[in-house]
């Protein structure tokens, strides 16, 4: 059938809505499955019928599902920067396009079907892996989170991560994919050999039979396929849930939602009363078996410099609580800055003072207070792009003016080499998440393998407004529980606040907008999980098999082309 342009286009537009309907918090996850599959043969049917098209058609032609899907899905970034938001969906949706056209390519120069469908496999979770480790980090639209709601299905997400689930959805589109393509086909040409048929009557009935056996084998082999591959995970995943059982170590914890505007009063409130409003909320919670207090992500905003952090207002009232409670360990968000020594190596974030010749780096940071002597420090290392990391790099400098101010520090922010973990008093070492970071599954997961047995985050989702950017952000801690098996605190400005359990139940979960107090305990858990030990090695296989495939694609071209005579373009789709 002949198609028009048009239709390529709608049926484009048809994957990006499967794929938005099938997105958190609303949307159901079974959809993924099928997301793709108009996609897939719209590159179809651009790849049997070349000469129609120009080389950069997938590319053009799979541009509108990619951008239906990021702009129904992460609309919401608006609220804190349209330029922001603009610049997040152009351009994944243009990254996504492109990966779409590399997968084109490398099917017109491989030898056969399935090694393309390796290389759209590979491509795609090798750019969900880069999308994870550069400066303009977006893993938002990783086809794994899609299950964040779901998270009963995904259980086994402690053996390969959120990328196994991206590699479930990939497969589960081609086997749909080729379940169709097949069957059509195979019903188009045993039409036309029955139509040419010069049997008699009867005998063509006979041979309408036989011809069409095929047909019932192809749809029956790819559903039996399909089937297993979708449902055998399921099963596997509700086993798992089931019979899963947390080991009785407590650490009792009361969480903070204070509620601070972040647009009318997070930079202008006074140190005493933030301190105020959240030891009102949190003061008739604690009691002598209480191990933490924790508050969310830039609740201190009273520019505390690091080199000595003994004079600042919000400490002294914090030290003054640990002093009635010595066993309690707070943790609150906050800005910090560093003084560069003389001498001292400057980072790539360094800051020149402007009316000296010092330089400073600034970071958003994780505190940690209680009854020993030291503050213990945690930088914010994923780094939200736009707002708080930019190229800063050689000859880049100058992209910083272009930092989208949300009313605090404007910039590239400092951040940490290592994934700390903090020594508590008289309980279980802990780490802390700070907002984005809750995204990355392999980066989480590098606190717990260095010695976490409880997780914390603290973010400030309040930039968003009550949209589902918030609820978003906080489905996927369901994921880095599951991932990890460890109980997850998380305390949220404007946000939703819970606690969430090592199957990825979550518990007390408070409401947007509404200042609040919870009181409840996580067990911690020293074993490590499979995923935990070998991280995103799924991500890692693609990389490599991308690098081979793509060797491949450019060089057996070419000799075909020496040994033949022609060009070799691959099997006809």
């Amino acid at each position: 059938m002949k198609l028009k342009k048009i239709h390529l286009v709608l049926l484009s537009i048809f994957s990006g809505i499967l794929l938005t309907l099938a997105w958190p918090e609303h949307g159901f996850p079974g959809l993924l499955f099928i997301g793709l599959v108009p996609l897939l043969f719209v590159e179809d049917y651009i790849a049997r019928h070349r000469d129609r098209f120009v080389k950069f058609s997938p590319l053009f032609y799979s541009y509108p599902a990619f951008f239906t899907w990021n702009l129904l899905t992460t609309w919401w970034i608006y609220n804190s920067t349209l330029v922001g938001a603009i610049m997040a969906v152009v351009l994944n949706s243009l990254f996504l396009a492109i990966v779409f056209q590399a997968y084109s390519w490398a099917k017109k120069q491989l030898p056969n079907k399935v090694a393309g469908y390796v290389a759209l496999i590979s491509f795609w979770i090798a750019f969900e892996y880069l999308h994870l480790n550069w400066i303009l980090t977006w893993p938002w639209l990783n086809l794994g989170n899609g299950f964040a709601c779901y998270y009963n299905w995904v259980q086994w997400y402690e053996y390969t991560g959120a990328m196994g689930g991206t590699l479930w959805v990939l497969v589960g589109n081609i086997l749909v994919f080729e379940g169709i393509r097949n069957t059509k086909y195979e019903i188009r040409n045993t039409k036309y050999e029955i139509l040419n048929s010069e049997l008699k009557i009867i005998s063509l009935f006979g041979s309408a039979e036989l011809r069409f056996a095929p047909v019932r084998y192809f749809a029956i082999r790819y559903l039996i396929a399909f089937v297993l591959w979708i449902g055998l995970p399921l099963i596997a995943s509700y086993i798992i849930y089931n019979n899963y059982t947390e080991k009785p170590n407590p650490v009792h914890f009361v969480v903070v939602q204070p509620n601070v505007d972040p647009y009318r009063e997070q930079y202008t409130l006074p140190p005493n009363r933030v301190i105020g409003r959240i030891m009102d909320l949190a003061g008739p919670l604690l009691d002598s078996t209480t191990n933490f207090l924790v508050a969310p992500e830039s609740s201190i905003q009273e520019d505390m410099w690091e080199n000595d952090m003994s004079t600042f207002t919000s400490l002294r009232l914090l030290k003054e609580v640990i002093a009635q409670y010595p066993q309690l360990n707070i943790l609150i968000g906050g800005s910090t800055f560093k003084i560069f020594e003389e001498g001292e190596p400057l980072s790539r974030t360094a800051r020149k003072f402007r009316k000296s010749d010092g330089y400073y780096d600034v970071f958003n940071t994780a505190i940690l207070i209680n009854s020993s002597d030291s503050l213990q420090l945690y930088h914010k290392s994923k780094l939200t792009p736009g707002v708080e990391a930019l190229p800063s790099f050689r000859g880049f400098k100058w992209l910083e003016k272009f930092a989208l101010d949300l009313g605090g520090t404007v910039g590239s922010l400092g951040t940490d080499a290592h994934r700390k973990v903090y020594a508590t008093v008289q309980t279980f070492p802990v780490s802390p998440i700070i907002c984005y970071e809750s995204v990355f599954g392999e980066f989480f997961a590098e606190f717990v393998k260095n010695g976490a047995e409880v997780m914390i985050i603290i973010t400030n989702d309040g930039w968003w407004g009550n949209t589902p950017g918030h609820r978003q952000h906080f489905s996927f801690a369901h994921l880095r529980a599951i991932e990890t098996r460890r109980g997850i605190a998380r305390s949220a400005n404007t946000g939703i606040s819970a606690f969430i359990d090592q199957r990825g139940d979550a518990h007390d979960v408070t409401g947007y907008w509404i200042p609040a107090a919870i009181k409840g305990t996580l067990n911690a858990n020293s074993e490590l999980t499979f995923y935990v030990i070998h991280g995103d090695y799924i991500a890692r296989i693609a990389v490599w098999l991308t690098i081979l495939l793509v060797l491949i694609s450019l060089v057996l071209p070419i000799f075909a082309k020496k040994a033949f005579g022609h060009r070799v373009t691959g099997a006809q789709r």
